[in-house]
């Protein structure tokens, strides 16, 4: 059978000679795996399996009206920073006032873009398509953000004529110069599915995210006026607290069930604030030795009942707090989040700076990277990490994105298990072979048959061992490459690859199927 690198060159007319601009083309879709003298020993076990995201925010305008080019320029600086560090999943901002950073026919075009909303870019782009497309081609996943609630920021003057509050403004609460989605009255929460629905049907999103705003923080002097929805829909039974918390699961649990329906394989993410509930003597709720806002008491936000109902694929609570907190000790909170993920993964938000202004309590010589990321890996339960935010990492702030490059990411990371979603996996990859050119010599396969998404093969692992007694697909440090393509450039021109190779095939939420090897002399 003819190569496949070699059908991939005749299809779009080039000759075998071009292969090299090809495959530079395509190297972005690698998460390759290069030993360089310059690494760092790393301190501590690098796992196979860790969510390695970031999080890429409009909100604080960094994006408004830099024009078409010099936002994709910065993005672009933003994901080849990520791609340098091994981060495996982007989480972008699209949605944070009932608006909107891609094209939609139910919300306007977001201010935090253009500088008006409604207003759409020029050149016209459509930022959420954009990036999809640029993570996928680096193999990172990409998830879209939205506010859920929020339909106004307190920046905003004006709002488009579009915008959802003009044709109903009884549907929304003001709330210290906010504008919410009354979260109490059910057409609210039925449209907010709905445009999440939208973004999961049209684009080819990896996961949809939301954030830590349900009801509003509370302000002090400051009252949420939802009481006439209380007395038209609470129960008799039901405190306000308790009623407030109900609206919130109902639409969690409305919006799991309405990506499950879209996209199955579609990945349903939360971002709670760190702390769930303050430990009180003598009530019955979980909670930690801490001292500050609470989820449960004052966001209405009952995480841990979303998790234990299978509403959520995977939480990232904000431990933003240094290690030694008074209030919010960052170690103290790491360790109930794991206690209570009911098998669900649980990734930690890391605050980037804070971690390097504060010292390690136990080595004050030295900031709190090492700690924090340490404690991390060791605590069964988590699964890995969300950086806030981007920017840090594409500055490189106190050389936290190089450390991470060098000792904590030193080698390529799957995403973590999810066998909720589907515990199948694709075949077998077939007939492996060796292609030596003029650029180097390249890895090949034919691709596994499939019957449904669940067994499809969307992306390749490709391991190298010394010999076939001594592979070990659990060693990532043994990683070439991770690739959407059925080829793999194993060794440049005019250089050796010896060993055994493995490939291995991966599924839309990364389940890993059999491994076919060969042996390249």
């Amino acid at each position: 059978m003819k190569s496949v690198i070699l059908a991939a060159v005749n299809i779009i007319g080039m000759k075998k000679s071009l292969l090299f601009s090809l495959v530079l083309l395509l190297s972005l879709t690698v998460s390759a795996q290069t030993n360089t003298s310059n690494r760092t020993t790393s301190p501590l076990p690098q796992p196979k399996r860790e969510f390695r995201g970031a999080w890429i925010q409009c909100v604080n305008g960094q994006f408004q009206g830099l024009g078409t080019d010099r936002m994709q320029a910065e993005l672009t600086r933003h994901l080849d920073a990520l791609k340098q560090a091994r981060c495996n999943v982007v989480i972008f901002q699209v949605r944070p006032e009932a608006d909107a950073l891609y094209a939609s026919s139910l919300e306007p075009w977001s201010r935090f873009l253009t500088g008006q909303q409604g207003t759409p870019p020029s050149p016209y782009w459509d930022p959420l398509a954009w990036m999809i497309t640029e993570c996928h081609r680096r193999g990172m996943e990409l998830h879209a953000w939205i506010n859920p609630f929020r339909a106004k920021t307190k920046g905003t003057t004006a709002l488009a004529t579009s915008h959802p509050y003009w044709k109903d403004k009884s549907k929304f609460i003001s709330y210290d110069d906010l504008l919410l989605f009354d979260p109490g009255r059910p057409e609210n929460r039925d449209y907010i599915a709905h445009v999440c629905g939208d973004i999961v049907r049209r684009y080819d999103v990896d996961g949809l995210h939301i954030d830590d705003y349900f009801y509003p923080y509370p302000v002090a002097g400051k009252t949420f006026d939802d009481e006439r929805t209380y007395q038209l829909y609470g129960l008799s039974t039901q405190t306000k607290a308790d009623w407030r918390r109900d609206n919130v699961n109902r639409f969690i649990h409305q919006l799991h069930d309405t990506l499950r329906a879209a996209k199955p394989w579609v990945k349903f993410g939360v971002s709670p604030f760190g702390i769930y509930h303050n430990a009180k003597a003598g009530d019955n709720i979980p909670g930690s030795a801490t001292a500050g806002l609470q989820n449960y008491d004052d966001l209405y936000a009952d995480v841990i009942h979303w998790v234990k109902q299978g509403w959520v694929d995977y939480i990232v609570p904000q431990l933003y707090w240094q290690i030694g907190h008074n209030t919010a000790d960052y170690s103290e909170l790491l360790q109930w989040w794991a206690r209570y993920s009911s098998g669900r993964p649980i990734i930690i938000g890391q605050d980037v700076e804070r971690t390097m202004q504060y010292a390690d309590p136990q080595n004050p010589s030295v900031n709190q990277m090492d700690a924090k990321l340490r404690q991390q890996r060791q605590t069964l339960g988590v699964d890995g990490s969300c950086l806030w935010y981007s920017k840090l990492i594409a500055d490189n702030y106190n050389d936290y994105a190089r450390r991470l490059e060098l000792t904590y990411h030193r080698y390529p990371a799957l995403q973590p298990q999810m066998s909720w979603i589907t515990d199948e996996t694709p075949g077998k990859v077939r007939r492996i072979g060796t292609e030596t050119i003029a650029e180097g010599t390249f890895l090949y396969w034919d691709v596994p048959a499939y019957t449904s998404w669940k067994d499809k093969p969307v992306k390749y692992v490709v391991y190298r061992f010394a010999s076939k007694s001594r592979q070990n697909l659990a060693d990532p440090s043994a990683i070439v490459g991770i690739t959407k393509y059925p080829f793999c450039k194993i060794a440049d021109a005019g250089k050796k690859a010896p060993g055994y190779y493995v490939v291995t095939a991966l599924n839309r939420i990364q389940n890993e199927g059999l491994p076919a090897g060969k042996r390249v002399k």
